[in-house]
């Protein structure tokens, strides 16, 4: 019965907390260097290198991290997106030298967002050292972020 009404919590959260990908732009300058305990802003190329070499083998995903990570699918104008940036930015520094957690904006990277079937945001893909990559979307609270962190990337604090 609990599952069910977490499920349900869940479910009328992505509803309610989530924008389609239809426009906006914003061309801030994002930090993009790998700090650890920070998150890192990735174009398409540094994608590429830090994560998957998708033009290299696109049938096949391949992670190259060392490190459990997480990739946050963004527009500057959604205000979900603009609500999970704080969470994340904790969870970096919580959990500094065990995860990474990247932010990809939607806007600027369209192909990336297109791979990866991006048609809701904040998207949230979840890539463990070993194993598939998961995609949750839509705001959520950090207590789901943190349980996820455990299940799926198999990290501990």
């Amino acid at each position: 019965m609990k599952k069910i009404a977490f499920l349900i919590i869940v479910s009328i959260l992505l509803v309610f907390n989530t924008c389609s990908i239809t426009g906006g732009n914003n061309n801030e300058d994002k930090k993009t260097t790998l700090t650890e305990g920070t998150v890192v802003y990735l174009t398409g190329d540094m994608f590429r290198k830090a994560i998957w070499d998708y033009q290299k083998d696109p049938k096949t995903f391949s992670y190259l991290g060392r490190l459990p990570c997480i990739v946050d699918f963004y527009a500057d104008w959604c205000r979900p997106c603009r609500m999970v940036g704080p969470i994340l930015e904790d969870l970096a520094k919580e959990y500094k030298g065990k995860i990474v957690i990247y932010k990809v904006n939607t806007d600027a990277e369209k192909k990336l967002a297109s791979l990866f079937n991006v048609r809701s945001i904040p998207a949230i893909l979840m890539i463990p050292k070993t194993g598939k990559p998961t995609m949750s979307v839509g705001l959520l609270p950090k207590e789901t972020y943190v349980q996820a962190i455990k299940d799926v990337l198999k990290v501990q604090k």
